[in-house]
């Protein structure tokens, strides 16, 4: 089983903590002549195919690299206009790899703010007072689940639907909050973890919950 990734959102809804556990990598590499036969646009700073899918490479995919060599969002590691760049038939034949678009912090932080919005409005919906708003959503590819402390504090792991024992690691999480974070003088409240500590008991966890699919007695 799988865990992709770990969010923690303060009470404010704010993103204190993130870390990417697994990213899956479905990219495409390809080697292409002039003309390009993809139609692709930008999209939030990245360059993204807007039409044409062929040989796995997907409508949304976004440009990775080109020649063997990363781009830095909508623009190449020279800092030329990617589209531009397409457009010249010198720069041709020319390999060029696609893939799911990377989440950039910004991004990170708006989709915190997002969850921690849907998770209040989810509580206001409850036809019943104290309710604990929302602790699992689920996709055909992963599951997200939530769980809020008393003091609002948000931990949240997006895993693999069959991942088992995601309640158990969730807890475990805030143990490792409470241990490491909390009782860290240097640590101020509702602010990022920046702890060495809490990370590497944090990757330890998730080894844990992925071997075994759930925490045992003394885990």
């Amino acid at each position: 089983m799988v865990i992709f990734s770990v969010y923690v959102v303060n009470k404010a809804g704010g993103l204190i903590y993130q870390y990417d556990n697994y990213v899956p990598r479905t990219e495409v590499e390809k080697t292409f002549s002039y003309p390009l036969d993809l139609v692709l646009k930008q999209h939030n700073e990245k360059v993204i195919v807007s039409f044409g899918q062929r040989d796995g490479i997907k409508v949304g995919h976004a440009v990775l690299s080109i020649n063997g060599v990363d781009v830095m969002g909508k623009n190449t590691a020279e800092g030329k206009d990617i589209l531009e760049y397409f457009n010249d038939p010198a720069n041709y034949p020319i390999s060029i790899r696609f893939g799911r678009a990377r989440l950039s912090s910004n991004e990170k932080l708006m989709l915190a703010s997002m969850f921690h919005s849907l998770f209040a409005i989810g509580s206001q919906l409850s036809p019943e007072v104290g309710s604990s708003g929302i602790e699992m959503l689920e996709t055909d590819v992963f599951k997200l689940h939530c769980f809020q402390t008393l003091t609002g504090i948000k931990f949240i792991v997006l895993a693999d639907p069959r991942q088992s024992g995601i309640d158990a690691l969730l807890k475990k999480i805030y143990e490792i909050y409470s241990d490491f974070a909390l009782k860290n003088p240097f640590y101020s409240l509702e602010m990022p973890i920046r702890c060495e500590l809490f990370d590497q008991n944090l990757k330890s966890a998730l080894e844990v919950a992925e071997k075994a699919g759930n925490f045992g007695a003394g885990s």
